[in-house]
């Protein structure tokens, strides 16, 4: 992957095989989790105003209407760049753009409207050894890595 390409993490109940042009299965863990430990090697684009996009829910389903599961990716996303904006996309405009995505990371995420695409910026050498150095980079980016590797089928 290279800077700008998406990423689209994504719930249980998600398409991703049959949407994705890759699939990892990443079953037994959630979303917000994935994605907390994706960002201590994948770093969020810093040259465009929203790197993250989620899902518009409808109308009076959530307080606010905001999924509750936003906050959790709100707080991954802070450990990266706080500043970090998303984008509210109505269903079929995400669906569009997770079709042109590098890659769909199908979680066991069972909260509603649980999926988010992930725009990938620069990799810094001296981020990527400090993370590394730090103990931050996770057994999930490694079953990430491995997925890929395997052609994005992994159960």
């Amino acid at each position: 992957m290279g800077h700008g390409d998406e990423l689209v993490l994504s719930d249980a109940n998600f398409p991703g095989t049959s949407i994705g042009q890759k699939c990892v299965r990443c079953d037994g863990h959630g979303c917000a989790e994935v994605m907390k430990a994706l960002l201590t090697l994948f770093p969020l684009d810093d040259f465009v105003e929203a790197p993250l996009a989620v899902m518009q829910v409808p109308a009076g389903m959530f307080p606010g209407d905001k999924a509750p599961i936003w906050e959790a990716f709100r707080a991954a996303a802070d450990t990266d760049l706080p500043t970090a904006k998303f984008d509210m996309m109505d269903h079929d405009a995400f669906m569009e753009r997770a079709r042109k995505a590098f890659a769909v990371v199908q979680t066991g995420e069972t909260a509603l409207y649980g999926n988010i695409i992930i725009r990938k910026g620069v990799v810094r050498l001296q981020d990527h050894v400090q993370a590394v150095r730090s103990g931050r980079s996770q057994r999930l980016c490694v079953q990430y890595v491995r997925g890929l590797r395997s052609g994005g089928r992994q159960g």
